[in-house]
């Protein structure tokens, strides 16, 4: 395989998490005496360019279908978040009536939402049929199909460039991501700026969150990689901020290198610096990542035997696409782990995909009681923690696997 944006023939290993199906593709009940789609799930690392990346064996429109299951808006703190970048970004780029802002990947309508409340034009681009039929539901203008530079030729050519576009957590999420970057430099208008959220590869690296890795992802992102790519869209970063959210994320501010006219911020430079004093591109350190995955893979796996000796009932919180990776890497099955409560009723009443484990409503908790809770998106433990205090009304225990086995 060649590296998806500069071509060259990649050569090192990240990390081989074995073959999973498609993390989002949740079971209907019937579909359980019928086989799944297995695909194996491996990353390579560009040694030209420092891109990471899967290998291509599942196509997006396979995995991004009109049943996709992730709805943003079914975390509060994820909606704090994405309120607080609306009043950021219209206090630092002077958003009003007569701005243009667009969401690429707008989900449930999680984000443009805030921006309609606040009298700013806007529409979302959203490929995903349950999700945009969510976000037209709040009342947002949704064009419903993948973006790219075809999509956004078009809408140029409609006098509908946007002066900000917001693009978190999809830039993982594109097979063509120099199309798709591309489309950017096109859409926008030329003062314009666009902001992209990504998990930050560093965070993925220093905190074994190997679970972040699976097909939905087809990159893996360091501000290294990303200046490669933006450059040859003819755009050019001009600021960046490190976030919390997804366990250690960037925001990257970018605008056209031909007419932008946003000063450069030393922050650009910092970050850059930290990746190089990381060894993010060298070699070296990438290539202890698979045993370091396999150690959580194992505690995690030994906890669950343990816990099954010791005749201890054990749930997991959240139907999401990082457990699944877990759960499928380690082989864990109903008999380890009985069941995962989820609050978003698209997911309950179904099964996860690969280890076949039932996703019930949340109320299954007080009823079952399990001695454990497992929290899958331990991202946001602090959340669910609070959420889910009640457990130790009957001396319930939280756990988390990533990035260490720790029972809180």
């Amino acid at each position: 395989m060649n590296c998806r944006h500069c071509g060259h023939a990649l050569t090192l290993p990240l990390v081989d998490l074995g073959s999973a199906p498609p993390s989002n593709a949740y079971l209907e009940a019937a579909a359980l005496a019928s086989p799944e789609a297995w695909y194996p799930l491996r990353v390579m690392v560009c040694q030209h360019c420092w891109l990471a990346q899967t290998e291509d064996f599942a196509r997006a429109d396979a995995l991004f279908d009109a049943n996709y299951a992730y709805f943003s808006s079914f975390s509060s703190s994820w909606l704090a978040h994405a309120r607080d970048y609306v009043a950021a970004m219209s206090q630092r780029f002077a958003l009003d009536r007569h701005s243009l802002v667009v969401e690429v990947a707008a989900n449930d309508g999680y984000l443009l939402q805030y921006v309609q409340a606040d009298a700013v034009p806007c529409y979302g681009i959203e490929p995903t049929a349950s999700t945009a039929a969510a976000a037209r539901e709040k009342g947002l203008e949704i064009i419903e199909e993948f973006f790219g530079v075809a999509l956004a030729t078009r809408l140029a050519a409609s006098g509908r460039q946007a002066d900000l576009i917001a693009a978190n957590n999809v830039l993982a999420h594109v097979p063509d991501i120099n199309d798709f970057v591309a489309g950017f430099a096109v859409l926008l208008k030329p003062h314009g700026v666009a902001t992209f959220e990504f998990p930050h590869l560093l965070s993925l690296l220093r905190d074994c969150q190997f679970d972040t890795i699976y097909h939905e992802h087809f990159s893996y992102l360091s501000l290294h990689a990303l200046q490669s790519v933006f450059a040859a869209a003819g755009l050019q970063v001009f600021d960046v901020e490190t976030l919390p959210t997804h366990g250690g994320s960037l925001r990257v501010y970018v605008q056209r290198i031909a007419g932008g006219v946003q000063q450069l911020q030393p922050a650009v430079e910092a970050a850059l610096q930290q990746e190089l004093a990381a060894g993010l591109c060298t070699a070296a350190t990438y290539q202890d990542f698979q045993r370091r995955a396999d150690k959580v893979k194992n505690d995690f796996l030994q906890f669950l035997l343990q816990a099954r000796q010791q005749g201890r009932t054990v749930m997991a919180y959240g139907a999401a696409a990082k457990g699944n990776t877990l759960l499928n890497y380690a082989g864990v099955r109903p008999d380890l782990l009985a069941a995962v409560v989820d609050r978003n009723p698209a997911k309950q009443g179904k099964y996860l995909p690969g280890s076949r484990i039932a996703i019930l409503p949340e109320s299954a908790l007080p009823q079952q009681r399990p001695d454990y809770v497992v929290l899958l998106p331990w991202n946001l433990k602090t959340e669910l923690m609070a959420q889910l205090a009640y457990i130790r009304d009957w001396g319930g225990q939280f756990v988390v696997a990533v990035p260490e086995l720790e029972l809180l």
